[in-house]
């Protein structure tokens, strides 16, 4: 799809500005490969998304959790012994059947997630408190038969970039302990892409499928849908007890182990594009832009001798930005005009731009650009690097602000539902309203919301000191509320 004008990128125009982006700066290329809810990763997007697979592996390696990969294919016998997670999965699952021309003794399922293969793996793996706690994690492909309308990154049939931690402990309270570490490596990890969001207990008929509990980061799209972008289960026992994944406890009894379970996916990406992008293409925060710095040299057409200069102070700018550890592009193409790279980087995202004509090597002076701003600065060429280092984590810190201040005008409270619908109705985001704390509360609210919209669930007090006024009551049953109960229109 290519558009002479972009569409806009709040409303309704939200999908189509979406796919135009993805697709005029080389990131995804959805819509075209001959299977229905996947795309293709282009270049310049897998670079995109490398970085932000880079910066969730480290903030996993810090806090001790040990990469693995499990295979891709599931048997039947394995994926159908925890019931209540058949149940929430069977749906959507893809089978394997036959291989060349024979029947498989046994079905396979592609992976939708792995809690079964790896509770099963641990069976065999640890048999000792001394072993504990474990975390591992994968980043890989899962796959979903996604029934509703697909979206690029957004509701795919395979998703190629999941992340999925699982975690083992000795204790309740160890696991319970590990949901709050998920929780504040997620923070840090969206808080450094700028990417807003609140973070709820599910009502518990909206739990991962064999949790005990799910714990869910949530956004807000600029069509005004919510978007669910991470989340951390307690699994207690469920699989444990099923797999037979028993340990020595510290006083030699036998007992099964506990487990947590936390995801991300390709979601993460299309909030980084749509949360810091434009009209006039995308706007990188400089942790995951493949190029943080282009160089756009300006030539003195009827004059050779000053357009060789402005390339070699081009070339030295590029070659002290690139000692200096600068993800930098010199864009030297003879046979494109300045304005027209201006426009090409405009839309692929760099945040800053270097200027440099024949006025810059006379002045001995650097012109940047700030995609974010849309602004020019000038400096000396003595004070390029601190400059460009400066100037890139302004940029981020503008877009987090700029990105969190939307994202707080679409989270309103209201005292009624009424109100509280209509916003969400009229204007999207999310509403909350007070509440007793009483899920059949919610799930009578959720009855009566109507088509699309529904209950996302509750702060986590434990993160989140939220307490309504005292005299608040539970507009479903009148009740003194006790905390809130957020909705939304989600995808």
């Amino acid at each position: 799809m290519s558009e002479k004008q972009p569409p806009s990128k709040y409303g309704e125009s939200f999908s189509r500005w979406f796919e135009w982006i993805i697709q005029e700066a080389e990131i995804y290329d959805y819509g075209r490969y001959p299977v229905k809810g996947m795309g293709v990763w282009m270049p310049y997007g897998f670079q995109i998304r490398r970085r932000v697979v880079e910066l969730i592996r480290r903030l996993l390696d810090e806090k001790g959790h040990e990469e693995i990969l499990l295979p891709l294919l599931i048997p039947e016998t394995i994926f159908r012994k925890e019931s209540e997670h058949v149940r929430g999965f069977e749906e959507q699952v893809f089978w394997v059947t036959k291989a060349g021309g024979e029947e498989l003794d046994v079905k396979l399922v592609l992976r939708p997630t792995s809690e079964t293969v790896l509770s099963y793996m641990e069976s065999l793996w640890i048999k000792s408190y001394k072993q504990l706690p474990k975390k591992y994690y994968q980043i890989v492909s899962m796959f979903r038969y996604e029934t509703k309308m697909t979206k690029p990154m957004i509701r795919l049939r395979e998703v190629t970039t999941f992340k999925e931690a699982h975690t083992l402990h000795e204790t309740f309270e160890d696991a319970e302990r590990q949901v709050l570490e998920a929780i504040e490596i997620y923070r840090r990890f969206f808080d450094e892409l700028g990417i807003p969001y609140v973070i709820s207990r599910r009502p518990q008929w909206d739990k991962f499928a064999g949790a005990l509990y799910t714990i869910a980061f949530d956004t807000v799209m600029p069509d005004g849908r919510v978007l669910q972008i991470g989340t951390v289960h307690h699994l207690g026992q469920t699989f444990t007890k099923v797999f037979e994944v028993r340990i020595q406890r510290r006083d030699e009894s036998i007992g099964y182990a506990w487990q947590t379970s936390y995801g991300i996916s390709d979601r993460v990406i299309a909030c980084v594009i749509a949360y810091h992008s434009d009209e006039r293409g995308l706007m990188l925060p400089s942790i995951v832009a493949p190029i943080q710095v282009v160089i756009v040299p300006i030539p003195a057409p009827k004059d050779p001798e000053k357009t060789g200069l402005v390339m070699d102070y081009a070339r030295g700018i590029y070659d002290e930005l690139k000692r200096h550890g600068i993800r930098i592009k010199l864009d030297d193409r003879e046979e494109l005009r300045p304005v027209d790279k201006y426009f090409e980087w405009e839309l692929k995202g760099p945040p800053l731009r270097v200027e440099v004509g024949p006025r810059e090597v006379e002045r001995s002076q650097v012109t940047l650009f700030r995609r974010d701003s849309m602004k020019r600065i000038v400096v000396p060429r003595s004070e390029l690097v601190q400059s460009v280092q400066r100037l890139l984590g302004e940029i981020d810190e503008a877009l987090r602000k700029r990105s969190w201040e939307w994202f707080r005008s679409r989270v309103r409270t209201f005292s009624s539902i009424d109100d509280a619908v209509e916003f969400v109705r009229r204007e999207g985001g999310i509403a909350q309203i007070p509440w007793c704390g009483d899920e059949r509360c919610a799930a009578d609210l959720e009855a009566k919301l109507g088509e699309g919209i529904r209950v996302l669930g509750s702060p986590v007090h434990s993160i989140e000191r939220v307490e309504p006024p005292k005299d608040a009551k539970c507009p479903v049953c009148g009740r003194r509320a006790v905390t809130y109960l957020r909705i939304g229109k989600s995808y």
